[in-house]
């Protein structure tokens, strides 16, 4: 299973990209694909196209919910790496593919590097 990063789906929307490719491979492969709600609201926040709405919607197999428990996991990884500005929404995408035992698909690698020596797997 993979959830997919905000990042990673707004590239993977562009055809030819790397994102793209991986997306592709991953869906031909039935690859489990989810996106929690922190990253769908990211990803809505836009600007985004009605057709690009259609296709992500068409592309995601399971959108999940952000639970207490999340919550939980989340504020913990974001004191454990610092308390780095910005970081708080990848801890809380983090903490949700955790409780999935899933990986994270990302284009922003470095925002997760962090996140790694805490059991975060990166896709791909």
């Amino acid at each position: 299973m993979i959830h997919l990063d905000t990042s990673f789906l707004i590239r993977a929307l562009r055809t030819g990209t790397r994102e793209d490719r991986q997306l592709r491979g991953w869906i031909r492969t039935g690859e489990p694909l989810v996106i929690s709600a922190i990253a769908w609201a990211e990803f809505r926040c836009g600007p985004l196209e009605p057709e690009e709405l259609s296709l992500a919607e068409a592309v995601v197999g399971r959108f999940r919910d952000f639970r207490l428990e999340d919550a939980e996991v989340a504020a913990k990884l974001y004191n454990d790496t610092g308390r780095r500005r910005g970081s708080l929404a990848d801890c809380m995408i983090a903490a949700a593919a955790l409780a999935d035992d899933a990986s994270v698909a990302t284009a922003n690698h470095k925002d997760f590097l962090p996140l790694r020596e805490l059991g975060v797997t990166l896709a791909g």
